[in-house]
């Protein structure tokens, strides 16, 4: 596998550790006119490390961040632990979907809200992906083409994701899979 999305690395360790199954996104500033799409089924995920990601996260997140900041090591490398695959996704235009996704994830409230309303279109993404563990972690330098404020990315290296494990089993996944299928939106895709 080739294909990344870069996340904030507190968001990729909920999502590794099982923690949420959510990622939001409303688009990166390098993705044109159209803005933020599900290019990819499956893909790998690419923690990245925002300066300001701690602040915008709940407190149990915060604190998290805190354990797992001293063990980011090199800034020029990136570790890649986990993959994932889109099981379901929703464009949310709603002001009530956002509410209803309190539990879910760990951005904090007036953060997804600042989201939503940003740029021309009022909307945020919700993705509901199954996380596997890679069966080995991978580390790799960060290139050049990997910067800028964009979602996906290509490494220059594949990555054998055979032997990888969901981190959540069947039961647990389905049963968030269905609360955030009660999240009401006009449009609806599975992947």
């Amino acid at each position: 596998m080739r294909h990344a999305f870069k996340e904030w690395a507190v968001v990729v360790d909920a999502l590794g550790r099982g923690g949420q199954i959510l990622i939001l996104r409303k688009g990166g500033i390098s993705e044109g006119q159209g803005g933020f799409r599900v290019e990819q089924p499956r893909f790998l995920l690419f923690p990245t490390l925002f300066h300001q990601q701690r602040e915008r996260v709940i407190p149990s997140a915060q604190r998290r961040y805190d354990e797992i900041s001293t063990g980011f090591g090199d800034p020029q490398r990136v570790r890649l632990a986990f993959c994932a695959e889109v099981v379901e996704w929703r464009r949310l235009d709603l002001p009530v979907a956002l509410e209803r996704l309190r539990g879910q994830h760990i951005w904090r409230e007036d953060v997804i809200a600042e989201r939503f309303d940003w740029g021309r279109d009022k909307n945020i993404f919700a993705l509901a992906v199954r996380v596997s563990r890679l069966p080995r972690v991978v580390e790799l330098p960060v290139l050049p083409e990997y910067g800028g404020c964009k979602s996906w990315i290509e490494l220059a290296t594949e990555v054998d994701t055979s032997g990888s494990a969901p981190v959540l089993g069947g039961a647990e996944f389905e049963a968030r899979l269905n609360q955030f299928r009660a999240v009401p939106a006009p449009q609806i895709a599975a992947a």
